[in-house]
């Protein structure tokens, strides 16, 4: 059973190759280069991945293909920025400020960490004194935001790009697992928890009574990981038969809203038990820029806490956090 990508197992270069091929599509290699003005067949370069472009050439040679890459862009995004309708995003310009905010507060040290790239190529890419090749910048969306595939099928479909078919088709099983069943991803991250590798053997009813749900919800959640290749069971236990990996469950809307009021009544309902959790509330009076400028912050939080949680080992602990800010009026 094929194994969930981990970044340091991408061959970055290799996936750059493969995303400019389908991006070509059925133009032969010298008409595509043609197109994008270069005399020389850059693009047999480009494929046979002995050179590269710049992610913004890349994302204009995109462009000229036919395909909406503001659109693309706009799928690591929760509300448009401002900027992408004031700046070019195939421009050298708009990839530096598209990386900036992947970027957020996330410091360089932990982007150099987590990219394996160096902290002053990162902090030139980001102030836009030089250009990341393409591979450079798929890692760097991958770095900080852990949601490349997604950003790859809004380009081309990731079932073309051999590097990461096997993962596109993962993380497509695990989300439809979340929708089907949100307590199986709670259930999965207290099975790679070391409490759950010290059993001698799988009890019954121990998942549930960790979780507090019911004993029908431990096995309906076991089920559908089972289904979904996420875990099998191998003699006496449960394992995990791929690595977790960030499962964004925007690509449908209506099943997204839902999981957002399933966790929030599961939060209320711990609320109203007095649980153990961290909660509070603040009623305001603020400017709408203001209000702008906090919801900007809550994003940027919440990707801190993202990055954190991709590096956090031994799993000890599993959480739910729900971030909310709403205009009461």
């Amino acid at each position: 059973m094929c194994k969930m990508f981990d970044m340091q197992d991408w061959d970055f270069e290799r996936l750059a190759s493969e995303l400019l091929r389908e991006i070509r599509g059925k133009r032969s290699q010298s008409a595509f280069a043609r197109r994008l003005g270069y005399r020389s067949n850059a693009v047999h370069c480009w494929e046979a991945g002995t050179a590269f472009p710049t992610a913004a050439r890349a994302l204009e040679a995109a462009q000229r293909s036919g395909i909406d890459v503001r659109q693309a862009l706009l799928t690591l995004y929760r509300k448009p920025p401002g900027w992408l309708g004031e700046l070019d995003a195939t421009t050298p310009e708009g990839a530096a400020q598209f990386l900036r905010d992947l970027r957020g507060r996330t410091s360089l040290k932990e982007l150099a960490f987590s990219s394996g790239r160096n902290r002053f190529a990162i902090a030139r890419w980001l102030k836009g004194q030089a250009e990341p090749r393409l591979p450079d910048f798929l890692m760097m969306i991958e770095a900080t935001t852990f949601r490349l595939l997604d950003f790859l099928a809004a380009l081309v479909n990731p079932e073309h790009l051999p590097s990461v078919r096997d993962a596109w088709r993962e993380l497509e099983l695990a989300r439809q697992a979340t929708y089907q069943n949100p307590w199986s991803q709670a259930v999965l991250r207290l099975l790679e928890t070391h409490d759950y590798h010290q059993l001698a053997v799988h009890t019954p009813g121990w998942l549930a009574q960790r979780l507090k749900i019911s004993f029908e919800q431990e096995r309906r959640a076991l089920e559908v990981l089972v289904a979904t290749q996420q875990i099998e069971w191998c003699e006496p236990k449960f394992r995990i038969a791929a690595e977790p990996r960030l499962v964004d469950t925007r690509r449908d809307p209506n099943a997204a809203w839902q999981l957002r009021t399933f966790w929030s009544q599961v939060a209320n309902q711990r609320l109203q038990e007095r649980a153990e959790g961290l909660f509070s509330h603040n009623v305001f009076g603020v400017s709408e820029r203001d209000l702008g400028r906090i919801r900007e912050l809550q994003k940027a939080y919440f990707s801190e806490v993202r990055a954190i949680v991709a590096q956090s080992h031994p799993v000890e602990r599993v959480a739910l956090l729900n971030v909310q800010l709403l205009p009461l009026a």
